[in-house]
């Protein structure tokens, strides 16, 4: 027997509350996989680690962590947790996760000429770190960068390359002022460039500025030796 008040769905509304059902479930999962990760080292023990790996790498006792066809599956089907954000230059002479001796999954590599930090590398150090949990960021700079001898030595760049290295200018402008030239002028650019990269982050960044300040994240600058195939620290 109808009850007149009892409503009547038509079959519209029937698959409209089916779909408004299915969109409130994924939501859930959605969020799920898109909150951060909790940290699972703190910033120092990451630097450590990276440090032990250049010393193996240096010695050529390279232990290859992480590199096995289960680390593969393990990072495919539950998610990536790198403990350290890697920002270095696009030079095929910086093979980063070889010379920290690290494998699949332990670093989140930003790779650009020069190694400068504009908007895209400083927003992908943010999710780095706000959505993957990683404690430490490194501007990794290296000997013999091209992008840095070029703004030192004066040289005619054209396309899009100026935009590229508008950072380093001021970093080169400001050691030529204490006289430097040459070889010396390259290298501390190079250095130099390095801690106008850490300044940018700092200063574009509100997030990361905070979580640093907060001590949930620490950031570090390192020059690549080619010829050694060490990393010194600044």
């Amino acid at each position: 027997m109808c009850n007149n008040h009892s409503p009547i769905l038509s079959r519209r509304q029937i698959l409209q509350g089916v779909a408004l059902g299915a969109v409130s479930l994924a939501l859930p999962r959605w969020s799920m996989a898109s909150a951060p990760a909790a940290p699972t080292m703190s910033p120092d023990e990451a630097l450590a680690l990276l440090k032990e790996g250049n010393t193996r790498f240096v010695s050529r006792s390279l232990q290859h962590p992480n590199s096995s066809l289960e680390r593969q599956m393990e990072t495919a089907t539950k998610g990536q947790h790198p403990f350290a954000t890697i920002l270095s230059c696009s030079d095929s002479r910086v093979p980063v996760e070889m010379l920290f001796d690290r494998g699949i999954g332990d670093l989140f590599i930003i790779r650009v000429g020069g190694n400068v930090a504009h908007t895209d590398e400083i927003a992908s150090a943010e999710y780095g770190s706000e959505h993957l949990g990683v404690p430490l960021i490194v501007i990794l700079g290296h000997t013999h960068c091209g992008a840095v001898t070029a703004v030192a030595k004066g040289d005619s760049v054209g396309g899009s390359i100026p935009q590229l290295v508008s950072s380093v200018q001021p970093v080169v402008d400001q050691l030529k002022a204490k006289g430097l030239t040459g070889e010396e002028l390259v290298n501390e650019s190079i250095k130099g460039n390095v801690r106008q990269g850490l300044l940018d982050m700092r200063a574009h960044s509100a997030d990361l500025a905070q979580m640093e300040k907060e001590g949930k994240i620490k950031l570090v600058g390192g020059v690549y030796v080619l010829e050694t195939g060490q990393v010194e620290w600044l």
